[in-house]
């Protein structure tokens, strides 16, 4: 029978207990200590660095969201945005979570079983296998960089982490970290890195290129590919080693990707579009991502197409192209110069907003304006014969007249007399208000007054102005301006006011004959209505043209302005325009049909005033009386039209005094039939607003008037 325990005074029980409390209190005090201590440390640490993290290089992309151009932030670090859903590779994803954090979607910032399974690995193998820090630890340290490695250092990475998975979500973490990650060098995040190393987007990655790409940001200094290559393609195989172990990758594909090489050089970043991007760049301030208007695989065809022919051309010219959608406005494509590097061609100096002369680009907004008025039609008959206009006496290109030829082929011959003859009735400044209006910005020399000579290129305008009047006539009359730029705050480009460069007949009847322009060699036929220029001195050359989807601009020189012997817009700049075309990979559009009320005749059908052109100083009159006068309606004056109960308007007299008979009347260009034996005549007025009422006897003389119908 064993002894009883011998039971403890109660004396001494007592300072048992009295012993316990103590240490109990002493604990809890130090406890409270220590929490006090941690929690006013955590405080001290501030608040989480994200904006100073979220800082990227401001990227240039186009309409579909490609990347055109990145610059550099001010440190030099090339730190590009990433949306891991949309612009990364899944199987990237899924090897860098399997190697880096298994638990990524689960823990709240700090993972103790991979902390725990780091340590015991350690223990085991007495070198690290796996690190047991989270992305999230990882994000943490990337946003607070520090050099030491200490047990405080980690623990700050563990209180960042759980704070930021209480700040920000689970993607948002993901993409912040794979914007942060380092990959050696300059090179911050994965767009960066597959873009340098590989010259693509990380979107479509192959099985090495992954492995690569989680491997390098361990140790990235230490395995930069453009230093150490043998030590980054052995970190790699040990990343496949890995996930071969953890059954994430079969061993047929980790042994296919280990044999691949390795990149040893850096690729430049994409510069596409330099000259759009740099104005993007001065014009919206303090905005990481801008997106263009641009369609980055026509910029990229067509910049090659300025390059090569650029060289072609010979040393010091360059090549400028601007594309252009008809119907929005939109510039789809804008080339400034052959090579944006080239010194000897002022590469960096964007052409397409270079102010220089429009030779004869001009001359198909002198004719429409001439259709508009109504005293000519593309098949009247002109002279193309020496004349003078006072001191100015100009002459065709080749120094020789054709005679009389019929207005179209004076266009598309592009010959100077006829055009000078029609600018003279129309009136300079009358043909450069109407440019204006329509987004063309002419610059006179200082203190002149638009004169004939502009006609011929007596006046500077730049490519993407005539661009923006051009697709204006494939629109029959109405320009939009251009726009580069897509601010989210901005309407779209068609919900704005277009601008009128002239009346839809004229327009169509401009586009029939453009269209008939004999191409170059290598452009087909009946397909692009164009015009070609040279100025003055071979300085430049010129080439604009429109389908019924796109217009594009061609020109070519030297940007220092000096002449080019031999350079001329229809063997130099020609060429290209059609190509341009052909390049966008698409067959040339139809043009609009013609609009109601064109006036589609042979010469002999057309009204006989309009059967043949004659300048103002040929006009018959031997007095004032004898001049066509519309003496109802007046010019300026409001026409209220009288309707029927079923919105039919009432017919409008015209009255006409003086004269040639017989007189012909144009409505907005289109003829309405002609004057009566007692001198005036019943017309159907046009929908509500600006009308352009024309008379013309029988010698051409005419008269004008502008009204407003209500």
């Amino acid at each position: 029978m064993s002894e009883a325990a011998p039971i403890a005074p109660p004396a001494l029980r007592r300072g048992r207990w009295r012993r316990t409390r103590k240490v109990a209190a002493i604990s809890a005090v130090a406890g409270l200590i220590a929490a006090g201590g941690f929690s006013a440390w955590v405080v001290s640490l501030g608040p989480l660095p994200l904006e100073v993290s979220r800082k990227v290089s401001t990227t240039i992309v186009d309409r579909n969201g490609k990347l055109l151009r990145a610059y550099a932030m001010a440190d030099g670090r090339w730190r590009l945005p990433v949306d891991a859903k949309t612009a990364v590779d899944p199987g990237y994803l899924k090897l860098l979570l399997a190697y880096e954090d298994r638990r990524f979607w689960s823990h709240g910032g700090v993972d103790p079983l991979a902390l725990g399974r780091a340590a015991l690995q350690f223990g085991s193998r007495g070198h690290i296998v796996s690190g047991g820090s989270t992305i999230t630890m990882q994000l943490a340290r990337l946003m607070e960089p520090r050099r030491e490695r200490s047990i405080s250092a980690k623990l700050r990475q563990m209180v960042r982490a759980v704070q930021i998975e209480r700040q920000l979500s689970k993607d948002e973490i993901l993409d912040l970290y794979l914007a942060l990650a380092p990959f050696g060098g300059n090179l911050e995040g994965i767009r960066a890195a597959s873009i340098a190393y590989f010259g693509k987007e990380p979107k479509r990655l192959s099985l090495a290129e992954a492995a690569l790409l989680v491997a390098l940001p361990q140790s990235p200094e230490r395995r930069r590919l453009d230093r150490y290559p043998e030590a980054a393609h052995a970190a790699r195989d040990r990343v496949l080693a890995r996930m071969v172990e953890d059954g994430v990758v079969s061993k047929d594909d980790a042994a296919q990707a280990t044999g691949a090489a390795v990149p040893r050089l850096r690729k430049p970043m994409p510069i596409l579009a330099p000259h759009s991007a740099d104005a993007a760049m001065a014009t919206v301030k303090d905005t990481p991502l801008i997106k263009l208007t641009l369609d980055s695989a026509l910029q990229k065809t067509l910049e090659a197409l300025a390059r090569d022919r650029a060289v072609a051309q010979g040393p010091n010219i360059s090549v400028a192209i601007i594309a252009v959608d008809n119907e929005s406005g939109d510039v789809l494509a804008r080339v400034g110069s052959s090579d944006y590097f080239d010194e000897r061609r002022a590469g960096q100096v964007d052409m397409t907003r270079a102010v220089r002369s429009p030779g004869s680009t001009l001359k198909p907004f002198i004719y429409g304006l001439a259709f508009e008025d109504g005293f000519v039609h593309p098949e009247s008959l002109i002279d193309d014969r020496p004349i003078r206009f006072g001191s100015y006496a100009p002459e065709n290109f080749d120094m020789t007249f054709q005679g009389t030829v019929p207005v179209r082929k004076a266009l598309q011959l592009s010959l100077n007399v006829p055009a000078i003859a029609l600018l003279d009735r129309v009136g300079a400044s009358r043909l450069s208000s109407r440019l204006k209006q329509a987004g063309g910005n002419l610059v006179l020399p200082k203190d002149e007054a638009p004169g004939l000579a502009m006609g011929l290129g007596g006046v500077g305008v730049t490519l993407q102005d005539l661009a923006q009047l051009y697709a204006g006539l494939a629109r029959l009359g109405s320009a939009r301006p251009l726009r580069e730029v897509m601010l989210a705050q901005e309407k779209d480009n068609s919900e704005r006011e277009p601008l009128r460069l002239m009346d839809q007949a004229a327009a169509w009847q401009v586009g029939n004959v453009l269209l008939g322009t004999p191409p170059p060699e290598n452009g087909v036929h009946n397909k692009i209505a164009f015009k070609t220029g040279t100025s003055y001195g071979y300085r430049d050359a010129w080439s604009v043209g429109f389908d019924g989807r796109v217009t594009i601009g061609v020109w070519v020189g030297r940007p220092d302005g000096a002449p080019v012997p031999g350079l001329v817009g229809r063997t130099a700049a020609a060429p290209i325009l059609f190509d341009a075309f052909a390049r966008t990979g698409k067959i040339p559009a139809a043009l609009p049909r013609a609009p109601k009320g064109a006036l589609i005749a042979g010469n002999a059908k057309l009204p006989l005033p309009l059967r043949r052109f004659r300048p103002v100083g040929e006009l018959i009159c031997t007095g004032s009386d004898q001049m066509p006068r519309i003496q109802f309606p007046l010019n300026g004056s409001r026409i209220d039209v009288d309707r029927t109960s079923g919105g039919q308007a009432a017919p409008m007299p015209v009255k006409v005094a003086g004269g040639v008979l017989p007189l012909t009347v144009m409505l907005n260009g289109t003829s309405v039939g002609e004057i009566d034996s007692r001198r005036q005549r019943l017309v159907d007025p046009p929908g509500p607003g600006f009308a352009r009422l024309t008379v013309i006897d029988a010698t051409g003389a005419a008269d004008t008037v502008v009204i407003r119908v209500q």
